[in-house]
């Protein structure tokens, strides 16, 4: 168990295939990115447990996630199943994700970003 952690590209529902995803990123215990994204998904009004739901990304969004990354400002935070902190281990996948989104966007598709624990 642990928290694994995903940013996506919400696809357009068909009637062969439904709503699903292309995968833009994926982490495994990044507690750091985690606290960024709920900070974000209440923000946005999001209610209940940060776990299992989307988040959309907008592109400020994306633009502040890469300025926490860059001057390592992500939250510190915690969860039982979230390891410790790893945002300079994942300092470079972030800024990847980071320009894979912006093109995403910039392309019209839909980012989210969802997680597991």
């Amino acid at each position: 168990m642990g928290l694994d952690q995903y940013a996506s590209i919400r696809l357009e529902q068909s009637a062969d295939d439904g709503n699903g995803t292309e995968e833009l990123a994926y982490w495994r215990k990044h507690p750091s990115l985690q606290g960024f994204m709920e900070a974000l998904y209440f923000a946005k009004g999001g209610e209940g447990e940060f776990n299992c739901v989307d988040v959309e990304l907008t592109l400020e969004d994306i633009d502040a996630l890469e300025t926490a990354v860059n001057g390592a400002t992500l939250p510190e935070t915690q969860g039982f199943f979230f390891g410790d902190d790893s945002s300079e281990h994942y300092k470079e996948d972030d800024l990847e994700f980071c320009a894979n989104a912006r093109k995403a966007l910039a392309d019209g598709k839909t980012v989210v970003y969802s997680s597991w624990w």
